[in-house]
């Protein structure tokens, strides 16, 4: 038989991941970690609650660590970025991941997690989980992503090339494991236009590799 601690309970739609979630998230007395992919998945429940938001610090318990990790489309948004900020001047921490995130997650405490995803007719759908070694393997996903990840300062310092829109297709070539010859009949251009965009791209993106350009692009948004 699965005992309580180990069942799973489904949230539908953020109307009752905030009445129902929401008083775990303000629960948290020793961490939370959050990691989002987008920015409307939590719909602003973590934050409401007061663990993770960007109250002052003397206003969250004493020794909570509060981790936040994004990815750059996410912080591209000027208005979310800012919000980032204020969390991070709160005494948070906020990283940005370039490589992705293994999934939309919320974790408290190391006892309980909620992973966001999509159901049915496109409902934002919530899995609340309690099983020990679940937790536990969410949190080590997310350990590994944030070791990886950027901080959100330094993420935001560094400039962002202009590029048109012929550039950014080139840089999408990139990631598709294309041939040069493919690639140029895909963007009808000749080959040798192709590979002179592509060390120009580079040059410009401080990369050492074509697979470092497409990195950088898309830590950047651009592809």
């Amino acid at each position: 038989m699965v005992s309580a601690e180990e069942q799973v309970t489904t949230i539908h739609g953020k109307r009752e991941l905030l009445l129902r979630a929401a008083p775990l998230f303000a629960g948290a007395r020793e961490e939370f970690l959050c990691a989002a992919a987008d920015r409307d998945t939590w719909s602003g429940a973590a934050d409401a609650a007061g663990a993770a938001g960007a109250a002052g610090a003397a206003e969250r318990p004493a020794g909570l660590r509060v981790r936040k990790l994004y990815t750059p489309s996410v912080v591209a948004d000027d208005a979310f970025a800012a919000h980032a900020f204020r969390v991070a001047a709160a005494g948070g921490q906020v990283r940005v991941s370039s490589s992705g995130l293994p999934a939309e997650m919320i974790v408290v405490d190391a006892r309980v997690a909620v992973l966001g995803g999509t159901g049915p007719g496109g409902r934002p759908t919530y899995s609340v989980l309690r099983a020990p070694t679940v937790v536990e393997g969410l949190r080590a996903l997310f350990r590994g992503a944030w070791e990886a990840a950027r901080d959100l300062a330094e993420h935001r310092d560094r400039p962002v090339p202009v590029l048109d829109t012929r550039a950014r297709a080139v840089l999408r070539t990139l990631g598709r494991g294309l041939t040069d010859e493919s690639a140029a009949r895909d963007l009808d251009m000749s080959l040798r236009s192709y590979r002179r965009r592509v060390a120009e791209l580079m040059v410009l993106l401080e990369a050492d590799s074509r697979f470092q350009a497409g990195t950088r692009a898309r830590e950047l948004g651009l592809a």
